[in-house]
């Protein structure tokens, strides 16, 4: 150890980031920055052994907010005084070890510490020198005042050692004895216990023998991994009973750690085997939870769960099968790979509704169907056929009825029909979106040996709805698509199955779940993409398009009170009369369903919202007027006229008087609102008219997924070499239909006085160029045959076809006209385009009872058996051109 120092008056001081060195304690630093390496050149390299310099901590600015006192640059310490021709606090500091410089606070007290070691380097490519220094600590001082010396700082200091003289009086009194003798005793256990541990300790029992008791406290604390503050609180222990006091503290805390640490050890390796070597740094986890009294964490959680296991109603079978997982999961460790994946296979075992069940209702099928009726207008024969379901469910409930397809254009309310059939079963209601699903397994889940599996749609769809006999809704069912990993189409074939879903089973839960209590409803907007085994299973129900006039009743009654409600109105605010919706029916939307016309109705909503909140602020009335005035009044008043007056109870709340007064003029729409709102009309009644006003157009009705659309077909004829050309985007049976068409022309243009009669070849020199409008959507189908016969006709006799007739049909190579579908959703289109005669094939007479007797009543329907009679029709004034045919 170093014998008493004599401190000079002023030192070189060296600045120790969140550290502290202890007097006694040796430690090793690297100094790179120039003020460091500047410092250690002037105090310690030039001065060799006499040199001396100071270790003072300092703590960053941002954490000295709640620490004791601090010292500035240019400030004095205890007694010292400010110097005007130092630095002020603003100034840079030195930071040890090089680092950049920053606002930083400098502690009060340090240790002075000599140089044991020093040696000098010069770094490469850059040449910049570097000291390596081993200080040893010395003893404590107190700074009275801090300067700038060049690049690095000074300090005018004041030793605070114990002297020969305070150390003899200290030793009289008897609670210093006291404290040395526990300070020894303290230290020697420690000694004896990193003796047995570390086989030395010779050298520290000397140190007990030789040095002083003050400094032995210093080395003994300074040897510990102790925080910043607890060094702080060392080095500022100036009395010799307080520091003795702290180290013994802290000598002692240190000594119960290792024996923690002991007899966690003993304890782990009495309970290892030979064969669990390898979890030694799980069972120390375990033993040091156990120490902290946390152990009990896992061991809880898989007991919970074995709990929740029990009382899920498992059958027996799968009882134990759970119950050889769970066994799996006991032997296990949580950093195990694998034990997160069991547990959570276990979770959903536990949280799958095997038996439990929703508490159907009594079905009142009265009730039902107001409840239907309520929800949904029109639609007559899809409500009956539900209540036919409902009610062979309340006559058998576990019956197996047929599964529920509902097909239909977007908007037409089929997943609230859904909503609606369990609604008024009382059971539980699931939707589960199966567009763009193209993975088999998310239908049937993932096997458990890849990472990230999990259960199928379907299974996860039971465990969040709870029940085991849900409404479950599987949505867009003909979206599905198929690739390499399979096809969910033929994975839901036993799903939608009654005689096998009671036993479906999923990749994932790898168990039979019965799934016959679930009652399945699916949804389509066309029936063509669904595979026919599929389609086989389910019982499908077309919903077909609104009617302009159901449109209006569904605006009336659901529509637009939903949209004031959800946009803070009502009746009061905002009025839309029935004419008004009548326009935006038919000059702004064109649809099957309502979606549309739901939101331009909300269009007008928003609109009228922000004119009320405008009117709000500009009529707001003050709470604390108690008279209305008005220039009429004040006039009369000035030529002392009588004025009649109504007083108003105090008690009236003036903010119903402004409410009263804004509700006296709500908003009502008008055509220039809707002008103003949605804009000009998209549509026009005369649209048609305006279109077949040339020779070589006709009008078609198309089927479309989002319901019935009306077709023009034009025809152009230009010189060329008997070509036929087609555009608009059309697939191969539309083209062959064409193909058909100008053959047929071709072979009775002379009956129908098409070409001259000395004339053989109607294509000669001629090109005929076909399109069909809207060229971005694909078009594809045979109905389109009559319209395209009619078309070329035209243009090759030069004669309009009539505005007011639109027509549907495929047609052989021999003129028949032969039936079509979807003629419901045609004939409500030709109804919304202002259409006044359908042209339909003869056979297709039986379908025209889907449709709405209102709409039958405002078309006259002609039923064509050939060709002919469709052309006889679809000219004004018949067909006088044509000849008596033979045919």
């Amino acid at each position: 150890m170093a014998e008493p120092v004599e401190l000079p008056s002023r030192l070189g001081i060296l600045a120790f980031r969140n550290k502290v060195l202890l007097p006694g304690a040796i430690i090793r630093i690297r100094c790179t920055s120039p003020s460091s390496v500047k410092l250690v050149e002037q105090e310690l390299w030039q001065r060799e052994e006499k040199g001396l310099i100071g270790i003072v901590p300092v703590r960053d600015a941002a954490e000295s907010a709640s620490v004791g006192p601090v010292l500035y640059p240019g400030a004095g310490g205890d007694s010292g005084d400010r110097n005007s021709k130092n630095h002020s606090s603003s100034s840079d500091s030195h930071k040890a070890e090089g680092k950049s410089q920053e606002a930083v606070h400098w502690h009060n007290r340090g240790v002075a510490a000599r140089a044991l070691h020093l040696s000098r380097g010069v770094e490469k490519p850059s040449g910049r020198v570097t000291y390596t220094v081993v200080l040893e600590g010395l003893c404590r001082f107190s700074v009275l005042e801090l300067n700038t010396r060049g690049t690095y700082y000074t300090a005018r200091i004041s030793p605070l050692d114990v002297t020969k003289a305070e150390m003899e009086q200290a030793e009289q009194d008897p609670d210093f004895v006291a404290l040395a003798r526990q300070f020894k005793v303290t230290a020697m256990e420690l000694i004896s216990v990193l003796e047995q541990k570390q086989k030395t300790g010779g050298r520290t029992k000397v140190l007990l023998e030789t040095v002083p008791i003050h400094k032995l406290a210093d080395i003994f604390v300074a040897s510990f991994e102790i925080s910043f503050e607890e060094q702080l609180s060392m080095l500022d222990s100036v009395d010799l009973k307080i520091r003795l006091s702290k180290a013994t503290e802290l000598v002692d805390r240190h000594l119960q750690s290792i024996r923690v640490a002991e007899k966690i050890t003993q304890k782990v390796e009495g309970q290892l085997s030979k064969s669990q070597r390898e979890f030694l740094l799980r069972q120390q986890m375990r033993a040091i939870k156990e120490e902290l009294g946390d152990n009990d964490d896992d061991e809880d959680d898989v007991a919970a769960l074995e709990r929740k296991m029990q009382s899920a109603g498992m059958p027996p079978n799968i009882w134990k099968h759970a119950q050889r997982e769970l066994r799996r999961l006991k032997k296990m460790q949580p950093q195990q790979p694998g034990y997160n994946s069991s547990r959570v296979y276990l979770e959903l075992l536990a949280d799958l509704p095997w038996q439990k069940a929703s508490e159907e209702q009594k079905l009142d099928l009265r009730a039902a169907k107001e409840r239907l009726d309520s929800d949904h207008y029109g639609l007559v024969k899809v409500k009956q056929r539900i209540i036919e379901y409902l009610a062979v469910r309340k006559l058998k409930p576990d019956a197996r009825g047929p599964v529920l397809c509902f097909v239909g254009p977007p908007g037409v309310g089929k997943t609230s029909l859904a909503a609606s059939i369990a609604a008024a079963l009382g059971r539980k209601f699931i939707r589960i979106s199966l567009g763009g699903v193209k993975d088999e397994a998310d239908i049937r889940g993932h096997r458990r040996t890849y990472i990230g599996s999990m259960p199928g749609r379907l299974i996860d769809g039971v465990k969040r709805v709870g029940v085991c006999n849900p409404v479950m809704l599987l949505d867009e069912i003909d979206k599905t698509g198929s690739d390499v990993r399979g096809d969910p189409a033929a994975a839901l074939l036993e799903v939608l199955d009654p005689e096998q879903n009671k036993s479906f089973n999923d990749h994932y839960l790898n168990v039979p779940y019965d799934l016959s209590k679930v009652i399945f409803v699916a949804t389509a907007n066309k029936v063509q993409p669904i595979p026919p085994p599929l389609l086989d299973r389910m019982e499908v129900i077309e919903l077909p398009g609104y009617t302009p006039e159901e449109k209006l009743k569904i605006a009336m009654q659901h529509l637009i009170p939903r949209v004031l409600d959800q946009h803070g109105l009502n009746s009061d605010f905002l009025q839309i009369p029935e004419a008004m919706v009548k326009l935006v029916i038919h000059m702004y939307t064109r649809e099957a369903g309502v979606r549309n016309l739901e939101r331009n109705l909300a269009a007008l909503a928003r609109a009228a919202a922000v004119k009320v909140a405008e009117r709000d602020n500009a009529t707001a009335i003050s709470k604390d007027i108690h008279q209305l005035s008005s220039p009429v009044l004040e006039t009369r008043v000035a030529e002392g006229a009588e004025v009649e007056m109504e007083v108003i109870p105090m008690g009236v709340n003036n903010q119903d008087i402004s409410s009263d007064l804004r509700l006296t003029s709500p908003l009502i729409v008008d055509e220039t609102m809707l002008e103003n709102v949605l804009g000009p009309p998209r549509y026009d009644d005369r649209e048609t008219e305006d279109r077949v006003a040339n020779p070589g157009i006709s009008v078609g009705l198309v089927w479309t997924a989002y319901g019935g659309e009306v077709q023009f077909v034009e025809a152009t004829a230009m010189a060329g070499k008997g070509d036929l050309r087609l555009t608009g985007q059309l697939g191969d049976v539309i083209k062959e239909s064409a193909q058909i068409a100008l053959t047929w022309v071709r072979a009775r243009a002379t009956e129908l006085n098409l070409v001259a009669g000395g004339e053989v070849n109607l294509m000669e020199a001629r090109d005929i160029h076909i399109h069909f409008p809207a060229g971005a959507v694909p078009k594809d189908g045979p109905s389109a045959g009559v319209t395209l016969v009619t078309a070329l006709v035209s243009l090759l006799s030069q004669k309009k076809v009539r505005a007011d007739t639109a027509m549907t049909g495929e047609m052989t190579l021999r003129g028949l006209v032969l039936p079509v579908g979807g003629i419901k959703d045609k004939v409500l289109a030709a109804h919304r385009y202002g259409i006044k005669r359908v042209i339909l094939p003869e056979r297709n007479a039986k379908d025209l009872v889907e449709v709405p007797s209102v709409v039958l009543c405002s078309l006259e329907i002609i039923f064509a058996k050939r060709m002919e009679d469709v052309l006889e029709q679809a000219f004004e004034g018949g067909c006088p051109w044509r000849q008596r045919a033979k045919l």
